[in-house]
């Protein structure tokens, strides 16, 4: 496996960080925070958009039902975004620069834009890549919402506290994302 990750010692690496983080702080989620880094734009361009409310759990409201909802709790990280989970994003973008930058296998030109599996599929073509990479995100993102949490809050932190929703999200996500992978690119086993 020489200049390929170790994928059972990532898994190992990612449980432990996952079990750390619910033993120390409280469970990982994300989806949460792209919520709030899109408040926070708003909220710069438009003041009146979160307010201090001493009736509110938070002490904050909105004029958006989404942000004030649970008692202003997502109004509250728009008004005061540095908390533990925000950081924890910009932390996950951090380390991914710096395991980026400070080693590792360097790809190709060509791998840069799309994976071998994708180029023999769809071809190099890395308008079409993006696109669909930016459209798969914004769908991704956008079910994350609607299913209240992201795969990192409901299957990784879920299963991990043994809730029935985690392991239904599981399986769904295998579900729907096993087929969905062998329609896009058949049936052979790629190795590259």
């Amino acid at each position: 496996m020489t200049g390929q990750l170790n994928w059972w010692r990532g898994g190992i690496a990612l449980g432990l960080a996952f079990l750390l983080a619910v033993w120390i702080v409280k469970p990982i989620g994300v989806s949460t925070q792209f919520v709030v880094a899109d408040g926070i734009v708003w909220d710069a361009l438009s003041p009146d958009l979160v307010v201090e409310d001493a009736e509110s759990a938070s002490g904050y409201t909105s004029s958006n039902a989404y942000l004030a909802k649970s008692g202003g709790k997502y109004a509250k990280s728009v008004a005061n975004p540095l908390n533990y989970s925000f950081v924890f994003v910009l932390a996950m973008v951090l380390g991914a620069w710096l395991s980026r930058t400070t080693g590792g296998p360097r790809p190709s030109a060509e791998d840069k834009i799309a994976p071998p599996v994708w180029r023999r599929r769809f071809g190099a073509s890395a308008a079409a890549r993006y696109t669909m990479a930016f459209l798969g995100g914004f769908a991704v993102l956008y079910g994350a919402r609607l299913a209240g949490g992201c795969t990192s809050g409901h299957m990784m932190s879920g299963i991990m506290q043994t809730s029935v929703s985690g392991y239904l999200f599981a399986l769904g996500a295998f579900a729907t994302g096993i087929p969905a992978a062998i329609l896009m690119y058949g049936r052979r086993r790629h190795t590259g």
